[in-house]
């Protein structure tokens, strides 16, 4: 069960159903490659100053305490198809779910870090849109998952957003970006009930109810009732 399986119930549980179940996916979207490049050089830029044992400069800009944290399985953990995994013995699910970074601070809490870009006209310096609550969500699960294996966690984690700057006067073959640190205070207590959820819709032969604000069923219903009109 991945952290994104978890998400798309949490979004629709009928998407869920028909996709677990029933075993028709959404119809993809495209893949975000330029954001792949951004965290593929975010993990290797972070992993220089873990290698050092010191902090990264926007750890010291923004004046957190924390450095990038050595782990042993830190590899493991950020490789999608892997990542960090939990058996979740009363409903048998394997939870799982791939981490960008974790650093770690003085109390030797360890930091959840997710990496996001886009572009914008202006920078984002906060989380305060609706379609920006999967990305909470997506910690909170990482946060769960982590304690579940048994590392001390902080409530505290950080997104490491870069925004593509709009407002240069030329490509001239580069794309600059602004970079701010977000905090975000992750609550997962409810991580573990929604697994409870997922497994009694699992077990019904009963398709759910549409997410109340799913695009996707929108469309479908809408066409249906189009073509039962024509």
């Amino acid at each position: 069960m991945s952290r994104s399986k978890i998400d798309l119930f949490k979004e629709c549980p009928r998407c869920f159903y028909i996709d677990n179940k029933l075993g028709t996916k959404r119809v993809p979207g495209f893949p975000f490659n330029l954001n792949s490049a951004v965290d593929h050089l975010l993990k290797q830029e972070f992993d220089i100053h873990r290698v050092r044992g010191g902090q990264h400069p926007i750890q010291e800009e923004y004046n957190v305490d924390a450095r990038p944290a050595p782990h042993e399985k830190l590899d493991t953990w950020r490789e999608n198809f892997e990542g960090v995994r939990y058996q979740h013995t009363p409903t048998g699910f394997l939870v799982t779910g791939a981490i960008d970074d974790l650093w770690i601070n003085s109390d030797g809490e360890y930091i959840v870090v997710d990496y996001k870009a886009t572009a914008k006209a202006e920078a984002v310096t906060k989380l305060d849109q609706d379609w920006q609550d999967g990305y909470k969500r997506q910690m909170e699960v990482y946060q769960w998952l982590l304690r579940m294996n048994g590392l001390k966690v902080s409530n505290t984690g950080y997104f490491v957003y870069c925004t593509g700057q709009l407002d240069r006067r030329a490509f001239d073959k580069k794309l600059e970006f602004d970079v701010n640190l977000i905090a975000y205070e992750g609550e997962d207590s409810w991580v573990e009930p929604i697994l409870y959820e997922i497994k009694k819709c699992l077990d019904s032969d009963n398709v759910p109810s549409a997410g109340s604000d799913c695009d996707h069923c929108k469309y479908w219903y809408a066409r249906e009732q189009h073509e039962n009109i024509d």
